[in-house]
């Protein structure tokens, strides 16, 4: 905590000039970010600092594993689905990215099995809503020798079954027939923080190439 309050006063002191005028401006109207973006809880994986994005650009959902419930799920399981409610439909987004990452704990303990819900009540729930996602590694990468290969395999499967469950939400669906909306798949590797983009031609997760569109 002490050091969260230094940073807060170092903040104040030395960086809140470059913002001041950002955030007043913001401050006198509603938010209007072009992008939801979905990624992992993980510390090491940080939205706006890979993307180098500013205050009021990305909305953004972090939780354990970047999972995108299902839209049948209800309940305590649902306030993700709340966040793509409010960002797709009422803020009106034109772009959504689910970004998985390397090393994540998440999709190991999936790999491994959930942790029992008598220990880790929620998050072994939470973890079960990917339970397509291990199925699938169990079914076709058993080849993959190494656990953490699994894993990083897990990883990048989560997102494109996170993108599947977007497509399923009635605000979503909408918007991309109407071609409002686009959804992309993104990979970050935390050893070199480079950042994969899923390609659906190649059915790759290539890198991210600079773009002036």
């Amino acid at each position: 905590m002490q050091k969260l309050i230094a940073g807060v006063h170092k903040f104040q002191r030395e960086e809140l000039g470059r913002y001041r005028e950002l955030f007043h401006r913001l401050s006198q109207r509603e938010q209007t970010p072009h992008t939801l973006f979905i990624t992992c809880a993980d510390s090491r994986v940080l939205a706006e600092l890979i993307t180098q994005s500013q205050p009021g650009d990305l909305f953004v959902v972090k939780n354990v594993g970047n999972i995108v419930p299902p839209v049948t799920a209800t309940g305590s399981t649902n306030s993700t689905a709340a966040a793509i409610e409010l960002a797709v439909q009422t803020l009106a987004v034109r772009d959504v990215v689910v970004c998985g990452h390397s090393q994540c704990g998440a999709m190991q303990a999936l790999v491994q099995g959930a942790p029992p819900v008598e220990t880790h009540p929620h998050l072994g729930s939470w973890l079960s809503l990917a339970e397509p996602v291990r199925q699938l590694i169990e079914t076709n990468y058993r080849h993959l020798p190494a656990a953490a290969e699994r894993v990083t395999a897990a990883a990048e499967e989560n997102v494109l079954f996170a993108l599947e469950n977007l497509r399923a939400y009635p605000t979503v669906s909408a918007r991309l027939r109407a071609g409002k909306l686009r959804l992309h798949g993104w990979f970050f590797k935390i050893a070199t923080a480079e950042l994969f983009t899923y390609d659906p031609t190649t059915e790759q997760f290539q890198p991210i190439k600079e773009t002036t569109a």
